[in-house]
């Protein structure tokens, strides 16, 4: 297994957008401590549900921050960002890196930052395709150009070449699913699921059957989709009662919740439901490894065995304290990962 941290960067009640930031880089710094995996870091735009704006300038801090560990995007959110920027981003990270950098992708929300960036709501509601095809040509080909509803150009050199380096391969590239349309999209062109933290093993279990059946229809070799990362994104807190970890974050996720989500705007006035902040805290520490170490690697097997998903994007910072994401990192590493195995 590979267990990462998810790094939101949330702003919570009463701390201020740099304090955010702070805790973001040292999760980081400590999860490599502590022996994860990866790290996984979000982005969102004018809202304190996130505030970074983006993984991919926060993933080149971390990755010179560090020596060992994964560093990917959970996700960059591509209908507000041009996918051969992207695209030389991910390779020049990736280069440099020695290949610790994964490019996570997603079509994100109907939010206005669609209307601020230029984009348009076409290009979340049916531009995802045509971003992301560019894309992955970009990271595989020398040479691109495009003629698409979109983008269109010339051929031009892709520089600097993802796969320059004969000891690497291209840039791992995964996608943000939460429809089944997502998930054939990504089962054509063979790219892994990143599955969100809302979802419980049965759904993501039947995700995985999905993007496994179209990948063996679509033509995909039968070994390349049995070795398919997908992602599970979850919560973790470790405490040494079950009752005392679902308290601390039930004290500290809702009004994290309820300020982060209500910021969000939509670029084309629709309506939308938010979440009950306490409810959907419930939910998410009855879903993930919540409580006891014991009970937190149970959690992650049994998941693990229900949906053949083998990485874990776990967020970490749901206390909203610092010294508590930090102390619940390590514990995670000391105590989690050896039941693991």
């Amino acid at each position: 297994m590979r267990v990462g941290a998810f790094v939101l960067a949330a702003q919570f009640p009463g701390q201020g957008q740099g304090e955010a930031l702070h805790r973001a880089v040292r999760t980081a710094e400590v999860a490599e401590e502590a022996g994860l995996d990866d790290v996984w870091l979000a982005e969102h735009h004018f809202v304190p549900y996130g505030v970074c704006p983006s993984a991919v300038t926060l993933a080149g801090l971390l990755l010179g921050r560090t020596r060992r560990i994964g560093v990917g995007t959970a996700v960059s959110v591509l209908p507000t960002a041009h996918p051969v920027a992207l695209g030389e981003q991910a390779a020049l990270l990736h280069l440099v890196s020695g290949g610790r950098f994964t490019l996570g992708v997603g079509r994100g929300g109907p939010w206005v930052d669609l209307e601020v960036f230029g984009s348009g709501i076409g290009a979340y509601e049916s531009g995802f395709p045509e971003s992301l095809e560019l894309l992955t040509r970009w990271l595989r080909e020398p040479r691109v150009g495009a003629c698409g509803e979109r983008y269109a150009f010339r051929e031009v050199d892709v520089v600097p070449r993802a796969d320059e380096l004969p000891e690497l391969a291209e840039p791992p590239v995964i996608v943000a699913c939460t429809s089944p349309k997502t998930a054939r999209l990504a089962a054509e062109r063979g790219l892994p699921m990143l599955l969100g933290m809302h979802c419980g093993d049965e759904e993501k279990a039947e995700m995985v059957a999905l993007w496994r059946e179209h990948a063996l229809a679509s033509g995909r070799p039968p070994e390349e989709v049995a070795a398919a990362g997908h992602v599970s994104a979850g919560v973790v807190q470790i405490e040494d009662g079950e009752g005392a970890a679902a308290e601390t974050l039930m004290k500290s996720m809702p009004g994290w919740l309820r300020q982060g989500l209500a910021a969000h705007v939509t670029a084309d006035g629709r309506e939308r439901a938010m979440r009950d902040p306490a409810a959907y805290t419930e939910l998410l520490c009855g879903l993930h490894p919540v409580g006891p170490p014991r009970l937190c690697a149970d959690r992650l097997a049994a998941l693990s065995e229900r949906t053949g998903i083998r990485r874990f994007a776990l967020l970490t910072e749901g206390s909203g304290d610092l010294a508590a994401t930090e102390e619940n990192i390590r514990r995670l590493g000391a105590e989690v990962l050896p039941l693991l195995g």
